[in-house]
């Protein structure tokens, strides 16, 4: 046999995600990316993001914790790799438990459940499924996590206003 060849793809962030993650940190609002990539490959994007996500806690790993030693671990890092639809929903526990306000967001089937129980369910509109939508309590028109980060700061003008 001979190798012809190789090829490799990539997806790389937006560039506006990764402004958006900075400019959420530097407003005081966590971040952590939830996926079903591999550890290494979830760790590389994170890193890519601004995220700490040195050691990824994986699906498997969160399966074998108690919700007590998952909400010590959660806190530990922004990058959660290999991720069930249960371990979704014990991760948005696991915040929320921390005495964290949760938003989550999703597009899909299997995020419906921890869309759910999020403090704020928030469905991608053009690429989420039915599901995702009707068990979130905003839906994103365009998709965009930048568009989060702008909503934040608005709200935040807002409420300032008010007061």
């Amino acid at each position: 046999f001979e190798l012809l060849g190789l090829a490799c793809m990539i997806d790389p962030p937006r560039a506006e995600a990764q402004a958006a993650v900075a400019a959420c940190r530097a407003a005081g609002v966590g971040v952590k990316m939830i996926t079903g990539d591999h550890a290494t490959t979830a760790a590389a994007i994170g890193a890519r993001l601004g995220l700490a996500g040195e050691r990824p806690l994986t699906g498997g790993e969160a399966d074998g914790l108690p919700d007590d030693a998952l909400r010590a671990r959660i806190l530990e890092t922004d990058v959660v790799a290999r991720a069930s639809p249960e371990n979704k929903l014990r991760l948005v526990h696991a915040l929320r438990g921390a005495g964290h306000i949760v938003a989550m967001t999703g597009d899909g089937v299997n995020d419906a459940p921890a869309l759910k129980a999020a403090d704020i369910g928030v469905a991608m509109g053009i690429k989420g499924t039915d599901a995702a939508k009707a068990a979130a309590e905003m839906v994103l028109a365009d998709d965009n996590f930048a568009t989060i980060a702008n909503a934040v700061r608005e709200g935040r003008t807002i409420l300032d206003n008010i007061k």
